[in-house]
C-alpha cells in the first residue's frame, strides 16, 4: 500500500464564509470548483461542501451545533496542526503567495527557505478566515 490520500475533510467554524475562501484557495492547487458538491448528512447532522480533483477530494463540514461557538486551536489534542501541498517548484510557491494575497487568506510567514526543515525546504504558510493552517511548501533544490 503507498500513504496516498483520497479525501480531507475539514471541520470549518463559519461553512458560508470558509465556502468563499476555499472557492478561492483551491484553484491554486488544480481544483477546479465546478466540480463541487454540497449535501446535509442527516445521520451525522452536518452539512458538506466537497471539492473533487483526480488526485483528493477535500471537503469542508459544518460544525456540530454544540462546538459552533468553540474556537479553533490547532495545538489542541486531535486537532489538524496544519496541512502542507508540495508545490513542483519554488516560483510554483511563489505564485501561489501572489494569488492568496488577492483574497482573505491570512499570510503568517511569506515564502522563504526553511533550513531547520531541510537543506531546500522553501514553503509559504497561511491561514484560512477561521484560522486553520495550511502550508504550500517546495523540498526541490531549485528551479531547474
Amino acid at each position: 500500500m503507498n500513504p496516498i490520500i483520497d479525501h480531507i475533510q475539514i471541520t470549518v467554524k463559519d461553512l458560508q464564509v470558509a465556502e468563499k475562501f476555499y472557492d478561492q484557495f483551491l484553484p491554486i492547487l488544480g481544483f477546479d470548483i465546478k466540480n463541487k458538491v454540497r449535501a446535509y448528512i442527516e445521520a451525522h447532522d452536518f452539512h458538506v461542501i466537497e471539492y473533487t480533483h483526480e488526485l483528493l477530494a477535500f471537503a469542508i463540514t459544518s460544525p456540530r451545533k454544540a462546538f459552533v461557538n468553540d474556537s479553533i486551536n490547532r495545538r489542541k489534542p486531535g486537532a489538524l496542526h496544519h496541512l502542507a501541498f508540495k508545490a513542483e517548484s519554488r516560483a510554483e510557491v511563489d505564485h501561489a503567495y501572489q494569488q492568496l494575497l488577492q483574497f482573505e487568506a491570512t499570510i503568517v510567514t511569506p515564502p522563504k527557505r526553511y533550513p531547520e526543515y531541510g537543506e531546500h525546504y522553501y514553503a509559504v504558510f497561511f491561514k484560512d478566515p477561521g484560522n486553520i493552517k495550511y502550508e504550500i511548501v517546495c523540498t526541490k533544490e531549485s528551479d531547474s
